[in-house]
């Protein structure tokens, strides 16, 4: 070991780092993060934590236009986007110093500068020292990719920019499909912003059960978001303050804002990684890793979005956890990658768990569809017009429930419970043998008991 200045060396300060530096120490490990920005990474810094903050603030109108129906009259509300701004970074602030005292107080060492890897061993940091380690951990995460460069591509914003505006603007075009374009075209609309949607594919939400995609476009637009399908962003013009977003439909779209959300690459440039020989994975451009999260070098390992693998924080934290139990607490642990529960917090709320029904009939020769749409309870006084979705996926012939998709206030929140009964292996049976919970939306999960659809896949001749 004396050959070593540390054990562990982590290239970046997010959730998966900060837990692979943590867990490692507290194996006995002398570790050291290095971090070129903020601590926290994208998630607490520039992801879903403000991102959420936005979102629970612009419930708020909603909530507002709502009280009425159940008697309250309200006097004219004022929002103020400079405050919001101003609150959500004094909370940022309070997490980043919260994720630098807890490597600290597990015994690493954090240093506030770019690592790039030199060879398999050795780590040369922007002041010019060298650190030689034993194992290299990369954890570098995402960006914000803005894909081909069109003319004006320098007046196109991204989600970083978003939550640092200094002031809401009156419209915006956001491009992109994906979660991340949804939530912010919602957040805008929610603050009053006229927003309009620009996709290339044929619906939104590309990757997610049909049902839920028609859904929440309708929903979308029933709270006076624009979608437009089928056409990209092609030039960006500024005139003074103002924008012209053109499209490849022929059409225009004047704004206040542009903002791109059409995806996001792996952090792997500039980090050595070829001096080192560790390998990318050409498939999508992440850092080809195997179960353990290992690399092709067998002393470098990456976790999180730099592997492009499932781009969520609760996995970068889990990767990070094994690894560091594998290497450093003689308990090697793969990472279970399947029936992850994901949310977007759109307006209404996605939540999901498991295969989609595309997903299980190509799967499975017997598939049964339970489904209901329904009115919530709240809406009933409120007089708002919009509509949950509870979808269950059966597999017909174990009975297992193999998927989940809920569409609507509390999403979320329910679909985290639901994902532990789909990864116990619950049947349909178990859930009609628990009680309704009334009255709540999440009942309708136990008392849907006539399939609305049953597939049979015949068999090929």
């Amino acid at each position: 070991m004396a050959d070593f200045d540390v054990d562990l060396f982590v290239i970046g300060g997010g959730s998966g780092g900060v837990r692979a530096a943590r867990i490692a120490a507290g194996h006995g490990a002398r570790v050291m993060v290095a971090e070129e920005y903020r601590m926290g990474g994208t998630c607490v810094i520039r992801g879903c934590v403000p991102k959420k903050l936005f979102v629970l603030g612009s419930h708020v109108r909603h909530e507002i236009e709502d009280a009425a129906g159940f008697g309250w009259t309200i006097p004219s509300a004022t929002f103020d986007w400079p405050t919001l701004i101003a609150n959500k970074d004094k909370e940022i602030a309070r997490l980043e110093g919260i994720y630098a005292a807890n490597v600290e107080k597990a015994g690493g060492r954090i240093v506030k500068m770019r690592a790039v890897i030199e060879d398999a061993n050795t780590v040369r940091l922007t002041n010019g020292e060298a650190v030689r380690a034993k194992y290299i951990l990369i954890a570098t995460g995402g960006a914000p990719n803005h894909g081909t460069m069109i003319p004006g591509i320098e007046h196109v914003i991204s989600s970083n920019e978003a939550f640092h505006l200094p002031e809401l603007p009156k419209r915006i075009v956001i491009q992109g499909g994906g979660y991340i374009a949804l939530e912010f075209a919602c957040i805008f609309a929610g603050f009053g912003s006229d927003v309009t949607v620009i996709y290339r594919g044929d619906n939104i939400l590309r990757g997610f059960d049909e049902d839920v995609r028609a859904h929440v476009r309708a929903e979308m637009e029933k709270d006076g978001i624009t979608l437009l399908t089928g056409c990209t962003v092609t030039k960006v013009d500024k005139h003074g303050h103002e924008f012209t977003t053109h499209l490849s439909n022929g059409s225009s779209v004047a704004s206040d804002k542009v903002m791109f959300a059409i995806g996001r690459h792996p952090n792997v440039a500039n980090l050595g990684l070829e001096k080192a020989g560790v390998a990318i994975n050409p498939a999508n451009g992440g850092i080809a890793v195997d179960s353990f999260s290992r690399s092709s070098v067998p002393n470098i390992y990456a976790i999180g979005d730099v592997t492009h693998r499932i781009n969520l924080t609760p996995v970068a934290i889990r990767e990070g956890h094994a690894f560091a139990d594998t290497v450093f607490g003689g308990r090697p642990v793969e990472v279970d990658h399947t029936d992850i529960p994901t949310a977007v917090f759109s307006q209404p709320e996605v939540g999901t768990v498991g295969l989609t029904e595309t997903q299980a009939r190509a799967k499975f020769s017997h598939v049964d569809i339970y489904k209901a749409t329904f009115r919530p309870i709240k809406a009933t006084l409120s007089g708002r017009d919009t509509r949950m979705l509870m979808k269950l996926i059966v597999d017909g012939t174990s009975d297992r429930v193999v998927g989940c998709h809920i569409v609507g206030d509390g999403a979320a929140e329910i679909i985290q419970a639901v994902a532990i009964a789909v990864k116990m292996k619950a049947t349909k049976a178990d859930f009609d043998a628990t009680l309704a919970l009334h009255p709540t939306a999440a009942e309708e999960l136990v008392t849907m008991r006539t399939p609305t659809a049953r597939h049979v896949r015949q068999a090929a001749e």
